[in-house]
């Protein structure tokens, strides 16, 4: 599965993203932010609101989506996100026909990557060091938001 490369557009865009996962730890809820960009900017920003909101479905790539509200395609769009997709956001990424993702880390999470990858979708998988650090340190000290998020068991 090869992934590709990141550009230095794409880690000031991680960036962003990161604020948003900062945000939602800062709020009590799970650390995971995303942006979607086109063109250059910025169309949307997100963040995992699972906790805030009492909402299940409630991830930061969804969140992040809603944010940028209606569109009539995605072609261009990159979503840029702190943490491998999970299948529900891997599924979201597919319907709506995102071409690029990037990914801040799958260490803490594996996610979708190779799935997405399959589907003609381009990955590209950062290794950051500041969303690992933050989501390693929530999973430590919420294990039971953490696997709620997952629907996986301690």
């Amino acid at each position: 599965m090869p992934l590709g490369t990141p550009t230095p557009e794409d880690r000031n865009f991680m960036r962003e993203a990161h604020a948003q996962a900062l945000a939602s730890y800062e709020a009590g809820g799970v650390p995971v932010g995303a942006v979607m960009v086109e063109n250059g900017a910025i169309i949307g920003r997100g963040h995992n609101r699972r906790v805030q909101d009492s909402n299940p479905v409630s991830h930061g790539e969804t969140d992040c989506m809603k944010n940028a509200g209606r569109r009539p395609n995605y072609s261009g769009v990159t979503m840029y996100t702190t943490l491998s997709p999970c299948m529900m956001c891997t599924g979201t990424i597919l319907q709506f026909g995102i071409p690029r993702v990037v990914i801040g880390e799958a260490k803490n999470f594996a996610g979708n990557i190779e799935f997405l990858s399959e589907r003609g979708v381009e990955v590209v998988l950062m290794h950051d060091d500041d969303c690992i650090e933050l989501m390693s340190r929530f999973i430590e000290e919420r294990p039971d938001l953490w696997y709620e998020d997952i629907a996986g068991n301690e």
